[in-house]
């Protein structure tokens, strides 16, 4: 899937706010390209499940298409158009191992971005490295894509699984220090990640987890995982899935009248693809965590970020459902990365490419809950590590309590 050609809408003058940084001309410097830059252009590859069993995902290849079709629209970043070139990996190892080696070998693109997905990104980590292409801005939180030290091409995006089972470790022992927890989780480094950082959240409490079940993404429903684990005597349960099964899993507590504390993990948060799925009776009284703004929150209606947000899909996707979150996703994304290459100048470098998105300190793009920021260095690649806590009540998520740190050992 190949995004070349701008779209051309007429557009308010509020949405030339949301990238007004972009087209800032940078100091004179002696240029420097590395194949997938010109005087003209930057190419960027990237990798979506826009077939298989995460194609509830391959919004955000979309809304990325459409971020720089916006940019490119205003004058491209320091005169240059982004050409987004998007290839289905059916979230495949194998594919994608494929379609990436298609990106780097045959279209020459300076950096693979934002592709989706652990299984995707653990294929093509090494191969990426090796070729010393930037793998930017993953799209998953598995702990490995922020490892300075042996994969110094590779940088993360969303919090780590490990920080968020961090947090809901504290959020557990603060509010409920007698639980009985149990824990379903995709057999896969989101599960086992995810899981990880609940264990070492709770330390010496880690005992509070009386029952673990894992699935596998190829089964076909995991309604027996479920009642499994409501046979445990748990309490808390603790849902590590993707947004097929968190739907599954949500319909099946219900009907089995299972009303644990119930904590749905951040990558199946959203209204749309799982919620209004999973049913809204079913999930009310739900506990998750987040970072970026909830798009469907009237609370954000007269937020100027947000208002960048919604001009931008009025006028360049605006049949999105805005209650799913992996639209939210896309545009943040999309946001940082454009400040990177802004920040590389005339230096489009993949070095400095690494070197810039390594040196974001305080940045929030429009979409970040306030207090949260992106923040790397040299020896960080996890640009998020804070979240705040919220709860599904009526048709929305709701915010409750401080932001909160699940930092990592560095």
């Amino acid at each position: 899937m190949l995004s070349r050609a701008p779209l051309r809408l007429p557009f308010a003058a509020l949405l030339a706010a949301a990238i007004a940084f972009s087209c800032v001309t940078p100091s004179a410097a002696q240029k420097a390209y590395d194949p997938g830059a010109s005087d003209t252009t930057i190419k960027i590859g990237n990798l979506m499940p826009y077939s298989g069993p995460a194609s509830a995902y391959a919004i955000v290849g979309r809304i990325e298409q459409a971020y720089f079709r916006m940019v490119n629209d205003q004058g491209g970043i320091n005169g240059r158009r982004i050409e987004f070139i998007s290839y289905d990996d059916a979230y495949s190892p194998a594919k994608a191992v494929e379609q990436t080696r298609r990106l780097v070998e045959r279209d020459e693109v300076l950096l693979v971005f934002s592709a989706m997905g652990t299984p995707s990104n653990a294929a093509i980590q090494k191969y990426l490295d090796a070729k010393k292409v930037p793998q930017l801005f993953t799209a998953t939180g598995a702990t490995r894509f922020g490892d300075p030290a042996h994969f110094p091409w590779t940088m993360g995006w969303q919090p780590p699984y490990q920080t968020e089972g961090r947090v809901y470790a504290k959020y557990i022992l603060a509010t409920k220090p007698d639980a009985k927890i149990a824990v379903l989780y995709q057999n896969d480094d989101l599960g086992k990640d995810l899981l990880k950082g609940l264990r070492d959240g709770l330390g010496a409490k880690a005992a509070m987890i009386v029952a673990e079940d894992s699935y596998e993404i190829t089964e076909p429903t995991i309604d027996s995982h479920v009642m499994r684990l409501k046979a445990s005597g748990a309490d808390v349960f603790i849902s590590i899935t993707t947004p097929k099964f968190a739907a599954q899993a949500i319909r099946t507590a219900a009907r089995i009248e299972w009303r644990p504390l119930y904590v749905q993990t951040l990558v199946s948060a959203s209204i749309g693809a799982v919620i209004s799925v999973a049913g809204f009776d079913n999930a009310q009284g739900l506990v998750s965590a987040a970072y970026n703004k909830d798009a469907a929150d009237p609370q954000w209606r007269d937020d100027p970020g947000m208002q960048r947000f919604h001009a931008f899909l009025d006028a360049y996707a605006p049949d999105v459902n805005r209650t799913d979150n992996s639209v939210v996703y896309g545009y943040g994304a999309a946001q940082c990365l454009v400040e990177v290459l802004r920040r590389a100048g005339d230096n489009l470098t993949r070095a400095n490419i690494m070197k810039q998105a390594a040196a974001l300190q305080g940045y929030a793009p429009d979409t970040l809950l306030p207090g949260i920021t992106v923040d790397t260095s040299a020896s960080d690649f996890h640009p998020i590590e804070r979240l705040r806590m919220m709860r599904f009540s009526g048709d929305r998520w709701q915010l409750f309590g401080e932001v909160i740190g699940g930092e990592l050992d560095k």
